[in-house]
């Protein structure tokens, strides 16, 4: 009777390499801990042989092992083919490492200014990829490094790429642009080429805005004005207010409304004669309702937001810093700025 062996799973393979890939992760770790650090931050880079690094890949491994194989059947067997055959494919992975090696050296890199980005959203980072080589480069990846999502393109001869990469920035405030790492496996796949590289450019973050934030605070009297003239309702200031149920449509500040669609708000706003020109908006950190420092961060921007969208004059008050009532996109940005960093 016939007995057949099994070909061992993968599963039980991955069971045998496990403990090598183990024993691999803390080195490797350190290696590229080293590799960073021994990078200076740049926001250009020019790719050669000093900062370009390559290694064989499993396939790679493979390819030698089994060559050595075969060329030692053909010693054994005296197989004048089978040296031709060993040497000729070797000639081609020793050729498709110079091939590969050359895929990065001479690409010049460049990172354009990052658009400031809220906390818990991914901030967008534009890689330019240059050549003044007269032929392509193919199978180019560019990521974060240590992340697994990889983007890929090819410069064409004498050309620029441009290459997005998504980045998730830890929390609010002012960050470096994390390490990226450039690779390619091009042509054969059995040899990996890298650089890494720290853009020293940084982006602003803002902090994530309140899902349901409660009612802007009520306005305060201008200077001049007593506070017997306060609105006895809270979100009325500056001659408007919210729009309420059963207001007339003739009190409806229309020019405010088309200014809250254009930039894609459906807020309405009523006049209010009573308070207006008596009364000015002020978002201050120590009257959110909340003492958690991110939670109150977080309320003034959904706050910022909101009086923008209403086209409302706000200031802003933080600790130390003081932001005087204003309006437009430019006064926004000056209020989320302050946000971020405070």
């Amino acid at each position: 009777m016939a007995h057949t062996t099994a070909a061992p799973s993968s599963s039980a393979l991955g069971a045998i390499t496990a403990p090598l890939r183990a024993l691999w992760q803390v080195p490797g770790r350190k290696l590229a801990a080293m590799l960073e650090s021994r990078t200076p931050r740049t926001d250009n880079l020019q790719l050669t042989q000093r900062n370009v690094y390559i290694l064989p890949t499993r396939p790679g491994w493979m390819l030698a092992i089994t060559l050595l194989v075969m060329l030692v059947g053909s010693i054994n067997y005296q197989l004048n083919l089978g040296y031709m055959l060993t040497f000729l494919i070797a000639g081609a992975a020793v050729v498709g490492i110079h091939v590969c090696h050359g895929t990065l050296r001479g690409l010049t890199l460049k990172v354009k200014p990052p658009q400031p980005c809220f906390a818990g959203s991914s901030a967008r980072l534009e890689v330019v990829l240059i050549s003044d080589r007269p032929s392509a480069r193919y199978g180019i990846g560019v990521a974060v490094a240590r992340h697994s999502e990889w983007a890929h393109v090819d410069v064409l001869p004498q050309d620029s790429t441009t290459v997005e990469v998504g980045w998730q920035p830890p929390a609010r405030g002012r960050h470096h642009l994390p390490t990226l790492t450039l690779e390619t496996r091009y042509p054969l796949g059995t040899f990996r080429v890298w650089a890494v590289w720290r853009p020293a450019a940084t982006v602003l973050v803002y902090p994530q805005p309140e899902a349901h934030p409660p009612p802007l605070p009520a306005g305060s009297p201008r200077q001049g004005q007593t506070a017997a003239a306060m609105p006895a309702s809270t979100g009325e200031f500056d001659g408007v207010r919210a729009y309420r149920r059963g207001d007339p449509l003739k009190a409806v500040v229309w020019k405010r409304v088309a200014q809250a669609v254009a930039r894609g708000s459906a807020d309405l706003v009523s006049r209010d004669s009573a308070s207006s020109g008596q009364h000015e908006l002020w978002l201050d950190w120590q009257h959110t309702g909340t003492q958690d420092t991110e939670l109150r961060a977080s309320r003034l921007t959904a706050w910022v937001q909101l009086a923008d969208r209403l086209g409302l004059n706000y200031g802003l008050r933080l600790p130390g810093h003081q932001i005087a009532p204003g309006q437009g996109a430019a006064h926004r940005l000056t209020c989320l700025e302050a946000l971020a960093l405070c």
